[in-house]
């Protein structure tokens, strides 16, 4: 038996063009998702076309948009970003499975690679914690794997014509 390990492909000529689609609600947390996706997209500029953002208004209509955006077939992948905070309300639990299950369906699609760049706490001070604080930068981490993902997609498809 061989066993062959893919190695993540190179990038078009053109560079990857991506979506990333972000939710207003809990703005303090998504603009500092969204900062930091761009910024580590700005590191990568020389391996990447275009990013275009949109933003929707809460984490539920994630999904339609990130459907349309791949549906469109303009994108190499989607970053989808927002903060769901448990709260005091007893909504959390199906925003939180309705948003999961929609961005998974659509992922799992395999047309091209969708990143799940959703915070789920139970406070806003852990949503901070995760955006700059102390554990790390989600959306720079989302940013990283959507291009990791993208390069991945390349290669397993042969690699795409510009």
């Amino acid at each position: 038996m061989k066993i062959e390990e893919v190695a993540p492909g190179g990038v078009p000529e053109r560079g990857f063009r991506f979506m990333v689609v972000v939710a207003q609600y809990n703005s303090l947390v998504t603009d500092r998702l969204l900062e930091g996706a761009l910024g580590a997209f700005r590191r990568a500029e020389s391996q990447i076309q275009t990013v275009s953002v949109v933003r929707v208004p809460g984490a539920l209509e994630l999904p339609f948009a990130v459907r349309k955006a791949v549906d469109a077939g303009s994108f190499d992948g989607v970053l989808a970003l927002g903060c769901v905070i448990r709260g005091e309300t007893g909504h959390y639990e199906a925003v939180v499975s309705g948003v999961t299950a929609g961005l998974g369906q659509i992922n799992a699609a395999g047309l091209v690679p969708v990143v799940f760049g959703i915070l789920t706490t139970d406070t806003l001070l852990q949503a901070l914690d995760r955006v700059g604080g102390k554990t790390g930068h989600k959306g720079i981490e989302g940013a990283e794997t959507l291009l990791a993902m993208a390069r991945l997609s390349d290669s397993l498809s042969g690699g795409r014509k510009p």
